[in-house]
């Protein structure tokens, strides 16, 4: 039976009090301090009448919480049940961490999971710290841009995005020692060959960052395993050991395609 392919586009149309509630609670979690509904407002460009009105609702839904002698908002505790509860729904965290933790283990490197599904971004799911003594600073929730450091050259690289946006994007990032896009983009395509990449002291000083993708069926990336150690840490056959033995983690979690 052939089926004809829908050729409209789906129509999405906007829903500005979303927008603006989702707006609201993004500047909130980027804030250090609580912030007063003015201070919102101006940073929004919205009415300071309409801001109070989204703040009063997200205050009743709990998503953020005001200190009353003060009159700031900051986020509340629903959104950590939310983001608990997307936690739980999504299965690569909790299948991810025992590699993670081997990872971690056996070759003294801060291990991570990081879901890539939005190309915007990436976020941090799942970690292993390292024992030595040094610190990433990075949690379960960081978010990043999605072409950052080893895991945006294999976002790029299996992300089907065409060059020209990759370039836009790149230049708005911002690197300890940066790299210009005609050699980042070669890494790129190094990593779509060999299901790898090398952060070698660039996007971190001091640090290499090695990731390997978690593909879906259609071999579009969906997560990464990443692998942070001292850039003197380990040797070259260490290292291509080590990407081996995350290669070995990101095929447990990938479903076998159909022949």
């Amino acid at each position: 039976m052939d089926v004809k392919p829908d050729k409209s586009p789906v129509r999405i149309r906007a829903v500005p009090a979303v927008s603006r509630a989702v707006a609201i609670l993004r500047l909130l979690g980027k804030a250090k301090e609580p912030m007063g509904v003015n201070a919102i407002a101006q940073a929004l460009g919205l009415i300071p009448s309409t801001c109070l009105h989204i703040l009063r609702t997200l205050v009743q839904e709990r998503l953020i919480s005001v200190d009353i002698d003060t009159k700031r908002y900051r986020l509340g505790m629903g959104v950590l049940a939310l983001a608990r509860s997307a936690r739980e729904a999504n299965a690569f965290p909790l299948t991810v961490q025992a590699g993670l933790d081997r990872l971690s283990s056996k070759w003294g490197v801060t291990a991570i999971g990081v879901d890539v599904t939005d190309q915007e971004q990436m976020v941090v799911v799942a970690l292993a710290r390292s024992s030595l003594p040094f610190r990433l600073h990075v949690d379960v929730g960081s978010v990043f841009p999605a072409l950052l450091s080893a895991t945006g050259r294999l976002v790029a690289a299996f992300g089907g995005q065409p060059v020209s946006e990759l370039k836009r994007r790149y230049q708005k990032l911002r690197w300890d020692k940066p790299l210009d896009f005609a050699a980042w983009y070669k890494e790129v395509v190094f990593a779509h060959k060999n299901h790898y990449s090398i952060d070698r002291n660039t996007y971190i000083a001091g640090l290499n960052i090695i990731a390997v993708p978690v593909l879906d069926d259609a071999d579009h990336i969906t997560h990464t395993i990443v692998c942070a150690s001292l850039a003197d840490q380990l040797s070259k056959p260490q290292q291509l050991k080590l990407i081996a033995a995350m290669q070995a983690e990101s095929r447990l979690l990938t479903r076998p395609k159909l022949e």
